[in-house]
């Protein structure tokens, strides 16, 4: 198992992996978004990889040397759990961090598993819609500026919609 998590990815006041590594899931490898493990770093700053001092886990930061994981990364990888609380804005890119995991899980065969928390802006869709020339991390899709979804709702849209290489390649779960 790896997990895609941050500092929100909690049960209670626990961390979703202590409570895993407590449970006695084989977690092999942690993978951090913007702002990093305990986000702690600043918004746009590259974060490196590194080992977690609790765990003694490899760290893996998908923003830094690349956004995405690589085949490498995903080495011994069976399922991997994405748990990123969002807010439901188009610039906050853990929403390009899923697109990325998404794609890379169904190139390397790797069953995504979207633990899907609630959107606090998810009772409104607002603002302009990405023009498509104007695409880049902190806007992959052209979708409005609040976009009313939580991340399972647009990984749904995502696969739907065939926004992405080998959507239908794609074994996801949304619990």
């Amino acid at each position: 198992v790896a997990v895609i998590i941050n500092q929100t990815s909690v049960v209670g006041n626990a961390s979703l992996l202590d409570i895993l590594v407590k449970k006695g899931v084989q977690v092999k490898k942690i993978f951090v978004p913007e702002h990093g493990f305990r986000g702690r770093e600043d918004a746009g700053a590259k974060v490196g990889n590194s080992v977690d001092s609790a765990t003694g886990l490899q760290v893996i930061s998908l923003y830094g040397k690349h956004k995405k994981p690589t085949l490498e990364d995903l080495e011994g990888i069976d399922v991997m759990v994405y748990d990123l609380q969002d807010v439901g804005t188009r610039f906050y890119t853990y929403i390009s961090t899923l697109e990325y995991c998404m794609e890379a899980c169904a190139e390397n065969n790797v069953k995504l598993m979207i633990l899907d928390r609630p959107n606090p802006n998810g009772f409104y869709v607002d603002g302009p819609v990405l023009e498509k020339d104007n695409r880049s991390f902190v806007g992959m899709q052209c979708i409005p500026v609040v976009y009313g979804m939580t991340s399972g709702e647009y990984a749904g849209m995502l696969v739907g919609e065939k926004w992405f290489n080998k959507a239908s390649a794609l074994n996801i779960e949304v619990i």
